[in-house]
């Protein structure tokens, strides 16, 4: 007869094999945090890593936020990864000051000393495809901000995507509406180049969650509220680092998402991960070919649906248009509500 330890084991071990193995590759500012919190709290995701780059804030800052979300549900154990400070042409000149200059909204004054000893000497880069590689077909990749560091993956490794299971995107557009340049979403005209080489060269399953995407599934500012006001440390956190930039986003003159869609409570990053720990939560979605355009001062970053595949091209993506709100929102209520271990 099995001894009780041993099927407590066994047990143990089934709920590892089973968990949906991910790296997540984030530019950490307020929605990343929201993200990566909601990823912390699924019971079927293991996270092998969280890799930096640049976007809504410098990648050193980029690399304290992560460790601060991380400290918070302490998670520790978790290796962060730095990666590049700046797109693949051209300088980084497309920070965001919406999340405020540190990414999570400025509220913090104290600065963890030791931060730099907890970030692995490893590049991010070369950490994701030496993970990608150990676990070959069997991880998700979480793309969170600019997709500098995966352009660079593919460069130094061109079997780097078909090692991979899936690729899931929070970031482009589709209908040419752009929230930073007239055309173009933040993460992608943050670096254009590489949006262009990992849609073109990456021919893993991959799945897209659009600006527009976001926008048109937005939560009222009374669920917000409730979310941010749990009686949990995650909780706490989200709302210490939303005190400033929401209050700003709903006092300043309309944003360009308001104009196009109305109020509403974004969390964009959260809607790419969702995707990625419940594929149920998208209800319609519009499989084509897309590309990403370089060149012009209005266009430049926008990415194009070729519904009719005008271009020719052979490999498609999923393009989110549509989500279960309700599913998304208990998704969102358990990242917060989350215990401080697990």
């Amino acid at each position: 007869m099995r001894s009780a330890r041993f099927v407590t084991v066994l047990h143990r071990l089934t709920e590892t094999m089973a968990k949906k193995q991910v790296i997540i590759d984030t530019d950490c500012g307020i929605d990343d945090a929201q993200a990566i919190l909601m990823a912390l709290a699924a019971p079927n995701i293991q996270i092998l890593g969280i890799t930096c780059v640049f976007g809504n804030t410098a990648v050193d800052h980029v690399c304290q936020n992560v460790l601060r979300v991380l400290s918070v549900c302490e998670r520790e154990g978790i290796p962060v990864f730095r990666g590049s400070g700046g797109p693949l042409v051209g300088a980084a000149n497309q920070t965001s000051d919406h999340f405020g200059t540190d990414g999570l909204g400025d509220v913090f004054e104290d600065k963890d000393p030791k931060w730099e000893e907890k970030i692995q000497r490893e590049h991010a880069v070369n950490a994701m495809i030496r993970l990608v590689t150990e676990n070959q077909k069997q991880v998700s990749l979480v793309a969170l901000g600019p997709l500098t560091n995966l352009a660079l993956a593919l460069r130094l490794d061109p079997c780097f995507p078909q090692k991979l299971k899936d690729l899931y995107i929070m970031g482009g557009n589709m209908e040419g509406k752009g929230n930073v340049t007239l055309c173009a979403e933040f993460n992608f005209v943050s670096d254009p180049e590489s949006a262009y080489i990992v849609l073109e060269e990456f021919l893993c399953p991959t799945y897209m969650a659009t600006w527009e995407y976001s926008c048109r599934n937005a939560l009222t500012w009374e669920f917000f509220k409730r979310l941010i006001n749990q009686d949990a440390p995650a909780a706490c956190f989200m709302k210490i680092i939303t005190s400033k930039c929401w209050e700003f986003s709903k006092e300043k003159k309309l944003t360009k998402r308001e104009i196009y869609f109305g109020p509403g409570f974004v969390s964009y990053d959260a809607y790419a991960m969702a995707a990625c720990i419940d594929d149920s939560v998208v209800t319609e979605r519009i499989q084509c070919p897309v590309r990403v355009e370089l060149q012009g001062s209005i266009a430049r970053g926008m990415m194009a649906l070729d519904r009719t595949n005008e271009l020719k091209k052979s490999h498609s993506v999923c393009v989110f248009t549509k989500c279960d709100v309700a599913k998304f929102s208990q998704l969102l209520m358990e990242s917060v509500r989350q215990p401080c271990k697990r």
